[in-house]
């Protein structure tokens, strides 16, 4: 029975005031170390593999079909991985694998570990607008300092970015149409698929960019390639199946 509640065994919907992701690229062989089987990292010129830390501010998360004022609000700081994923079909899946997921409220904790295998844990965590329609974000006991200016469509990619131009980046800043979790002694993997009513990033200068959960993962390199901002957006995840797969 909690195997199967962490399946993601009901359609959630949610709406998101802010989300902020910043894409980081490391080399891929080292991304794909922390993936479990059978996820591959997503990679780029053979060379870069990326992981994104996504700071989201949520209202009304609540089963789909139940009344918004039944929803749970919270801030959201997730860690993900890019990556893909063949079917036992052979069809081909792209999406994200979580490694952490961080939230400000106990209760979220306990829910999401509850329904999900997404790992979440109990952080202090704000997020503020700043001076000129910019964002910032922090934690203290997350570790992490963030801070982007206002969208601009004449913003520079963040320097090293392994990206020659912003419709490069794009492909790797989210939302993928899956997320994917690995339960490895049942050889299972669950998926979950989202839906989003509209969809617009615009791309934001970043002036600060601490994030302590990814620089402490085993990288001999990890690269800021871009940053993206949007608002008010409704979002919803389809109930989570599950398919047996084989080394």
């Amino acid at each position: 029975m909690l195997a199967w509640l962490k399946t993601h065994p009901f359609a959630v919907e949610a709406f998101f005031t802010r989300s902020l992701v910043l894409t980081f690229a490391a080399p891929a062989a080292e991304v794909q170390a922390l993936l479990p089987a059978p996820l591959v990292a997503d990679t780029w010129q053979d060379e870069w593999a990326f992981l994104a830390v996504a700071l989201v501010e949520t209202r009304a998360l609540r089963p789909k079909g139940f009344p918004a004022f039944l929803g749970q609000d919270f801030c959201l700081v997730g860690y993900r991985a890019f990556v893909r994923y063949v079917t036992p079909a052979g069809k081909r899946l792209r999406g994200l694998y979580i490694l952490r997921s961080e939230t400000d409220r106990r209760r979220m904790v306990l829910l999401g570990n509850a329904f999900t295998h997404y790992g979440y844990a109990h952080v202090d965590l704000s997020l503020t607008n700043t001076p000129g329609g910019g964002l910032a974000a922090s934690s203290r006991r997350g570790n992490f300092d963030v801070a982007v200016g206002a969208p601009d469509a004449a913003v520079a990619l963040p320097a090293g970015s392994p990206f020659a131009t912003w419709a490069e980046a794009r492909r790797f800043a989210g939302p993928l149409p899956f997320t994917f979790a690995v339960e490895a002694e049942r050889r299972r993997v669950v998926i979950v698929e989202g839906v989003r009513a509209h969809w617009q990033p615009q791309a934001v200068a970043v002036a600060r960019a601490q994030v302590g959960f990814l620089e402490a993962l085993p990288l001999s390199k990890l690269v800021l390639t871009n940053a993206f901002l949007l608002r008010d957006v409704p979002y919803s995840w389809k109930k989570g199946r599950t398919e047996l797969w084989h080394p």
